[in-house]
This record gives structure tokens, sequence and C-alpha cells, in this order.
């Protein structure tokens, strides 16, 4: 395996120097650094408590999971915290303080690897709140994606009483992938983690929220890990929402492009949407690039990733992984209801691979499979394109397929007496 890690350390250094005159941006950067709410801790070495102030909890710091060090909170000076050592923990406890998170740091990355975001408290105050607090979704990153492109997701489930979970694999940790390494084990502390959080009491549920392969794949992989860690918490997952995926089976040409797009952000040609005839009043054509081609660097570098891909993906030890997560994925999967959200210009994933997948979960009759082509919009970009929408078929699934169950699970009222 390490005779693989060279060449593709080797490619991604090649890849960055052929755009590095190019400036390039973060594709969604299009919200303004302000005040966040979320806490991120610094290196391991330099982790010290302190004291929460009244609002918000800005100054706590918490321990990863495998960090066993002591330490104490000193008073506050309105309320006391006990010691947390865990994400879900704090999540749990600190329901009352607002909109603050605890935030996992990777060793390979400034980035941190998820964070967990509490609920608003404006929402809490509706009835149905409860089932909403019960309830976490967890989104799985993009290929290149990083905390500050989920938050949008976020605050859009958190604004309606959601708790939810952002996870992010950083780019270097795929890079230097190896069965059973790394990346695995950063999802393998997830895993452990809502398993956890849904042991704690009755009611509680899980909804995933995937982005690109990478996060779907992301999700296949965590639910291997509750099938061995703890069967039990695969019946909490209420529900699974999936944009812009999948291609079920291991591409060169869906890996180079997705490579290519997270080094070249907006630069990339799969960035770009195409031309449509769509009349739906709600859909918004956002781009006409039908015809569009890649730059030279671009064509080049797609020319060489799709080369590399050709012989990575059918490296035996890489192919029989993936293939057996998209197995599970294709035919395994939680009988939960479905929403899948793609698009037809998508340059990255093709429509007609969506759509495949998705008639073929139809078939399995035991569960709801909804999706909707959003026609124009690029990669990993619907919410952004026609954020109308995207946001009502979020609320139409949530309500329809998820919120319904406890009450569809919850015991008939006796009738009134004679």
């Amino acid at each position: 395996m390490a005779s693989l890690h060279r060449p593709l350390s080797a490619m991604a250094v090649a890849a960055f120097a052929a755009v590095s005159s190019i400036e390039l941006p973060d594709r969604l950067s299009h919200h303004h650094a302000g005040t966040d709410a979320v806490i991120s801790l610094p290196p391991p070495n330099k982790l010290e408590a302190s004291a929460p102030s009244v609002t918000p909890l800005s100054g706590l710091h918490f321990l990863p999971r495998n960090h066993h060090q002591a330490f104490c909170l000193p008073k506050a000076p309105v309320v006391s915290l006990p010691v947390i050592n865990t994400v879900h923990q704090y999540a749990g406890l600190a329901k009352a303080s607002g909109g603050t998170a605890a935030a996992v740091p990777s060793s390979s990355s400034p980035d941190v690897l998820y964070r967990w975001h509490l609920p608003d408290p404006a929402a809490c105050s509706d009835v149905s709140s409860d089932d909403r607090s019960q309830t976490v979704v967890v989104l799985l990153g993009w290929l290149g994606s990083k905390q500050k492109h989920l938050k949008r997701y976020a605050d859009w489930y958190t604004s309606r009483g959601f708790q939810v979970v952002t996870f992010t694999l950083p780019m270097s940790d795929i890079v230097s992938y190896n069965v059973g390494g790394k990346a695995e084990r950063n999802v393998e502390m997830l895993s452990e983690h809502l398993a956890d959080w849904v042991r704690e009491e009755d009611g509680k549920k899980i909804v995933f929220h995937t982005f690109s392969n990478t996060g779907w794949l992301c999700y296949g992989v965590i639910l291997e890990n509750l099938q061995r860690q703890d069967p039990s918490a695969l019946q909490k997952i209420k529900g699974s929402i999936i944009d812009s995926a999948p291609v079920a089976v291991p591409d060169s040409q869906v890996w180079a492009l997705g490579f290519s797009a997270a080094i070249m952000k907006k630069h990339s040609v799969a960035t770009k949407g195409a031309a449509s005839g769509d009349t739906r009043s709600d859909v918004l054509v956002v781009e006409s690039h039908r015809d569009i081609k890649p730059a030279a660097t671009e064509a080049v570098l797609l020319s060489a990733l799709e080369k590399f891909f050709n012989v990575v993906l059918n490296y035996p030890a890489i192919n029989r992984r993936l293939s057996g997560v998209m197995e599970l994925l294709s035919s395994n999967q939680p009988n939960c209801p479905q929403l899948y959200m793609y698009s037809s210009a998508d340059r990255v994933i093709p429509a007609k691979s969506v759509e495949s997948f998705v008639e073929s979960q139809q078939r399995r009759a035991e569960r709801e499979v909804r999706s909707c082509d959003f026609v124009s919009s690029p990669h990993v970009d619907h919410y952004r394109s026609n954020p109308g929408l995207y946001t009502s078929q979020l609320t139409s699934f949530l309500e329809d397929c998820v919120l319904t169950c406890r009450r569809e699970d919850s015991p008939s009222p006796l009738p009134p007496p004679a």
C-alpha cells in the first residue's frame, strides 16, 4: 500500500502546483466571517480549562474521546458544569445554553473533524420542539469541504429545533488513505459518539444528510460501524437525505472529476451549471454552460487523475473496501425513508446514475424513496442555486417521514368512555 501512497502524494503535489498561480477562494464562502458560536479546540498540548461565561459558553474547551487528562473547571459566576469528556455528553447537558457547540480537532488539519450544534433556543418554544430536539441531523461533507461550508446547512436545521453534527474529512487524510487508516478511524469515532448519544434515553433519532459520493460513502462506513458496535442504534436512523450522489460503483472518471473540483474549486468546470428548458416556477435556472469545456490546466489534471484512479481503484484491497461499502448502501440500508436531491447539470455525478439507484431503492416497497432533479444547478450547489425548492423538499420530507415516526410508533390514545 505504501507504494501507492507515494504516487498519490506526488499526484496531489503536481495537481496543486499546476494550479498554484490561480486564486482558489473557498467555493461557498459567501457568508461573511462573524461571531461563531461553535467552540474549536486548541492543539492537544495546549488544552486548558476555562469557566463558561453566562452567554455564550465561549471559553469552554472540550477533550476528544481519546484524551484522558484530568482537569477541573473553575466555578462559573452563575452555573457550574461537571467535567465533560465527550461531545455528545455536552450536547445533552447544555441544551439550555443555546447555540453553542463542541468541536473535535483533526491532528492533520487546522479544521476540526466535527462539531455538534445545539438547537436555536427560539425554535424550542414550539409544541413539537421536543421531537426535533431529540433528533440529530448528521451532515457528512463532500470532498474538500470544510466546517464553514456546512454551517449554512447546520444553521437551517438548528433554527428549526434540530441538533446537528457537521463532519468533514481533511483532504490530507483522503490523499493518504489506506484501508483501516486514519480516515476510517475518524469515522469510527463519530460512529461511537452517535451510538452513545442514542443510548442515553428513549426517543432519540438520527437523520443523515450526505453530500456527494464522499459523504455517501462515509454514511456507509458509519452503518458498518454501528452494525458492529451496537446494531440497535441502526433502528434509531429515521431518514437519509442524499445530495449530489450516488455513483454506486468505483468509477475512475467520477473520482477524477471530484478531486479536480476539490482542487480547482470555482475554476473547475464542475461548478458550472447547464442550460435547461424546465418551466417549473420554483426552479431557478442559474447558468447556461451546457457546452462548456474544461480549461487547459484542468483538462491535463483530469487526464492525469483519471489514469491514476484507473490504477488505484483496481488495487484489490481498495476495490474490495469500496465495493463492500457500496453494496451495503445498495442492498442493506436501514429501513427508513430516503430523499435524493440531484441535478441533470451535475458534471461530477451523472443524473442517470442517481436515477438508476433511486429506482432500485424504490423497488424495495418497505420504504419510501423520494427524489428531486434540480435541473441546472452544479454539483453540491442545489441549496445556493435554488434555496426555496431545496428547503421545501427538506421540510416536507422531515415532516412527512421523520417527525411523524414518533407519533405513529406511540400507543394510540384510549377511546373516550361510553
